[in-house]
């Protein structure tokens, strides 16, 4: 049976371009019926294009990926995929952006040590990295939350006469759904304004902008 290449490839939201990764696996030679795509997030990680990809990899196949992330989304996850493609299948691996990477020619026992060495040095740097921007993204949002910045959705000031209205809804005059359209939000808005305007009744101190 001839051996076959495969490309994969893996865009982390549906928004993303994948001509970046596509190119280079289409000048490898890889037939377009042979590139596999995933376009959803590493965290999830349910990748059906991979799998479907992988119950067809046989021994002496060869799989082109652009970069070493494609393959997992942490150190370990990484490992063990070229572990099942190398070991189990006795496939080749090929990532185009490290060439010492590169199973089809490293096929004698330094070769094999060299590519291990290199993988796990990579995946380990490729996983410390992914830290250091989510620790960098944290350290930001806190300080721009020390400054005042405001995240989410900007509150919905309160009408003028939001404690009259409070006042009717308290003695059953107008409803819960007659109440949140007198100011302008939805229902489940409206409790969480009206827990606040509680708080704010009860102890004096909250965030109801009136």
């Amino acid at each position: 049976m001839e051996n076959k290449m495969y490309g994969y490839v893996r865009v982390s939201t549906r928004e993303q371009n994948i001509e970046r990764q596509l190119i280079p696996l289409r000048n490898a030679g890889i037939e377009e019926k042979n590139i596999y795509i995933d376009k959803q997030s590493g965290k999830n990680f349910e990748r059906p294009a991979y799998l479907r990809m992988m119950s067809l990899i046989q021994e002496g196949d060869l799989l082109i990926v652009k970069s070493i992330d494609r393959l997992g989304r942490n150190y370990q996850e990484i490992m063990e995929q070229w572990r099942i493609i190398t070991k189990e299948r006795k496939a080749d691996i090929c990532i185009q952006d490290m060439p010492l990477l590169d199973t089809t020619k490293t096929k004698d026992l330094l070769g094999t040590f060299i590519s291990d060495v290199v993988l796990q040095l990579l995946s380990f740097v490729a996983e410390n990295e992914r830290d250091n921007i989510r620790q960098r993204q944290a350290e930001g949002i806190a300080a721009a939350k020390a400054r005042g910045v405001q995240f989410g959705k900007p509150m919905i000031p309160l009408p003028e006469n939001f404690p009259e209205l409070y006042r009717q809804w308290q003695a059953g005059n107008i409803s819960i759904k007659e109440f949140a359209r007198f100011c302008k939000m939805g229902r489940s808005t409206m409790y969480n304004r009206i827990k606040e305007y509680r708080e704010y009744l009860y102890y004096g101190d909250c965030n109801v902008k009136l």
